[in-house]
């Protein structure tokens, strides 16, 4: 399939993260093509299972592209999930209803960890075809985020199994045989910056990572285990494409405590978890990188009322935007499956026309 695309309409999503003017703060959200959506969950029934959705373009596009007709969003990101990369090394990703994911062969001694290696670029095709696919159907419309996640997260996923609360099985090979881990972390970034790269290529205009369970991590940890691979992906991934600027995008819920370190790694913008004070973190990073967030995802269960003010106050957190500083609005995690699909309308129309209102005030 080509990889020559229509011009893009609206690129306020991608001036925001590469600090420029923008008319409007620019949104989207973080699982916005999901659960919440009635038309999602027909899709889903006729994919008859999350991989049977995920593994094949034309449903992948459908439902990327859901969201992007329902709501006048900035930015469609690419469905799929962070967990394609260990799948495709062999690791067996499935889904339980109601469960999360699971492997069915997780890193459990010594021998599987050294197994361990970069999956070969054809096995996951299907990821890249759905970018190429989803590009041509947005015809222009908006830009399309790429994304995978982080070297740790994944490796929580790949020695646990599954997800977990208390990180006892990851940890205990992180404290007892570090070597092992480093190992798994080395192999994950690699393979991540090869994933990345190759979303690039196929015609993915931001990427993000998503480092969900770094908040886990003790201070040092998170600086050793966590934030040094993002760095080394940072680092390989491509920052331009046919004359454009890649953005990308790094995001650690309960990170807050270390995000002067996390600007400083050479992403463009850094994602918050809604624990962070925007106004606060805005003055920590000045012009080094814009930022995205941090709405509670929970505010979207609140009343219309409710809904606006919260928009306006974290509108307001953040301020007026100037020349080097850029800020793009999104939730502080995913959506929830049970918001209500008109609370988001509410949402996007509030940051829409208040941003709007904060750039013309003088």
């Amino acid at each position: 399939m080509s990889t020559s695309f229509a011009p893009l309409k609206n690129d306020t999503f991608l001036k925001a993260l590469l600090r420029q003017e923008t008319d409007y703060t620019p949104l989207w959200l973080m699982r916005q093509a999901g659960r919440y959506l009635p038309e999602y969950r027909a899709t889903r029934k006729g994919a008859g299972s999350f991989m049977g959705l995920a593994k094949n373009p034309d449903f992948a596009t459908e439902v990327t592209l859901q969201p992007i007709d329902r709501y006048p969003l900035d930015a469609a990101i690419l469905f799929s999930d962070i967990l394609t990369v260990p799948d495709a090394m062999g690791l067996g990703l499935y889904f339980e209803e109601g469960e999360g994911p699971k492997f069915e062969r997780r890193l459990a001694d010594e021998k599987d960890v050294l197994a361990l290696r970069v999956p070969e670029a054809g096995s996951l095709q299907y990821v890249f075809d759905a970018v190429t696919q989803i590009r041509h159907a947005l015809n222009g419309r908006v830009p399309l985020i790429g994304f995978s996640g982080s070297p740790w997260t994944l490796a929580c996923y790949m020695v646990e199994g599954q997800g977990s609360r208390e990180f006892h099985t990851v940890k205990k090979m992180m404290y007892q045989r570090p070597d092992l881990m480093h190992h798994i972390l080395k192999t994950n970034a690699d393979a991540v910056a090869s994933y990345l790269n190759a979303q690039i290529d196929a015609g993915a205009q931001a990427v993000m990572i998503f480092d969900s369970w770094g908040g886990a991590l003790a201070d040092a940890e998170y600086h050793a285990f966590s934030l040094k691979y993002m760095r080394d992906i940072i680092q390989q991934i491509q920052k331009e494409k046919n004359g454009q600027r890649i953005p990308a995008i790094v995001f650690t819920k309960g990170g807050g405590l270390w995000l002067e370190q996390i600007a400083a790694i050479g992403a463009d913008a850094v994602g918050l978890d809604w624990t962070v004070n925007l106004g606060q973190a805005r003055a920590r990073v000045g012009h080094q990188v814009a930022l995205q967030g941090n709405l509670d995802p929970a505010v979207l269960f609140a009343e219309p009322e409710q809904i606006k003010a919260q928009v306006i106050a974290t509108l307001d957190a953040y301020g007026k935007p100037t020349p080097g500083q850029g800020h793009v609005f999104n939730l502080g995690h995913g959506i929830s499956q049970f918001t209500p699909p008109e609370a988001v309308s509410v949402l996007v129309e509030t940051v829409h026309s208040y941003s709007r209102s904060q750039r013309q005030a003088a």
